[in-house]
């Protein structure tokens, strides 16, 4: 695991490079699904560039749907793209009849065809107070990983069907996972020391409810990044050759988004602060549209290798654990235990 001051150190030398840049692609005729396009997320930005090279992008959140939608369409029009290549759907990934939900409008709605999934949907608590009591979800799981690696691979594989059959149909559909590079401050034995993944007696191989006597928040977070590197790779192994369906996992760099801003302070020197510390926070970070600009190239570039990490539009090394495909087999096998017990989309 690499220390903090190389980790730094690396960051801010980057910090005075060039930011690489997606080439425009035509995207007519692809269907995309983003997940977590909040305004002022990569996510965001990731469905308008794609929405205005063409593509017909689904941009989910799990609330102000409507006035993400507005948003983006304003966008659109002012770059003088279709506004109607937007549209927006709730999704809560830790939320199953959420997720059983979108998928069937999903399928309803654009007749089953499907090009590229963008996992982008995540959550990181306390950013900068990192959290030392594990916080739980109503079904009991540790909120990172039950957010953004067991909701993503619900929604995946609810969707996977659709993936398979527009891979056949177009020879090119994509998933793209968009990780991070704090992924390798987990090793794989953290992916299976959290207990069962359904009501049953607890099985000494399977993965997940949290019981960590020693936990931090950090932590939790790359541990869900490194499942989600395992998921594409994995699923790139299992489908590339047989359903043209290729996988990548993503780390956009360190982005200013609403996952890294602090909260806002209160009252008018409050907000004076807030400015300030959001200024300051600019200088050392990346903005969206630069940080979505990896995660476009993946979505839209034509051919893409698959089963690879990718950072400044770039093929990058990820973690040893994260190279290991018997881990990535054992812990999809076991993800699809846990999903097979819950409901199907209706």
């Amino acid at each position: 695991m690499p220390d903090s001051f190389t980790r730094t150190v690396k960051h801010l030398g980057r910090l005075f490079l060039s930011k690489p840049m997606a080439e425009p692609v035509e995207m007519a005729g692809r269907h995309v699904i983003v997940t977590g396009a909040s305004p002022g997320s990569i996510g965001y930005e990731t469905a308008r560039i794609l929405a205005e090279w063409g593509a017909t992008v689904v941009a989910t959140r799990v609330r102000d749907v409507v006035r993400m939608a507005s948003s983006l369409k304003d966008d659109l029009r002012r770059h003088g793209a279709d506004p109607d290549n937007i549209t927006a759907h709730r999704l809560d990934l830790a939320d199953p009849d959420s997720v059983n939900a979108f998928a069937a409008w999903y399928r309803g709605r654009f007749h089953g065809k499907l090009h590229v999934l963008i996992n982008n949907a995540g959550i990181h608590k306390k950013t900068l107070a990192p959290l030392k009591t594990a916080p739980l979800t109503d079904d009991g799981f540790e909120i990172h990983w039950r957010t953004n690696y067991l909701g993503t691979f619900h929604l995946t594989r609810s969707l996977l069907p659709l993936l398979q059959r527009t891979g056949l149909e177009s020879g090119d559909a994509r998933v793209v996972n968009v990780s991070s590079g704090l992924h390798d401050r987990a090793e794989n034995e953290d992916l299976f020391d959290e207990g069962p993944l359904s009501n049953e007696e607890p099985q000494r191989d399977e993965p997940t409810r949290s019981k960590e006597p020693r936990y931090h928040s950090w932590d939790s977070y790359g541990k869900s990044k490194l499942a989600m590197v395992h998921m594409a790779f994995e699923i790139d192994r299992r489908f590339a050759d047989s359903h043209n369906l290729r996988a990548v996992a993503v780390h956009p760099g360190v982005v200013m988004t609403n996952l890294t801003l602090p909260q806002a302070f209160g009252g008018r020197m409050g907000k004076a602060l807030h400015r300030i510390s959001s200024a300051l926070t600019s200088l050392v970070l990346l903005s969206p549209t630069a940080g979505a600009q990896t995660i476009v190239m993946c979505a839209s570039r034509r051919p893409l290798q698959g089963g690879r990490y990718y950072e400044r539009c770039a093929v990058a090394e990820s973690s040893l654990d994260s190279q290991d495909p018997e881990a990535a087999n054992r812990l999809w096998d076991l993800s699809e235990r846990w999903a097979g017990t819950l409901a199907e989309p209706i």
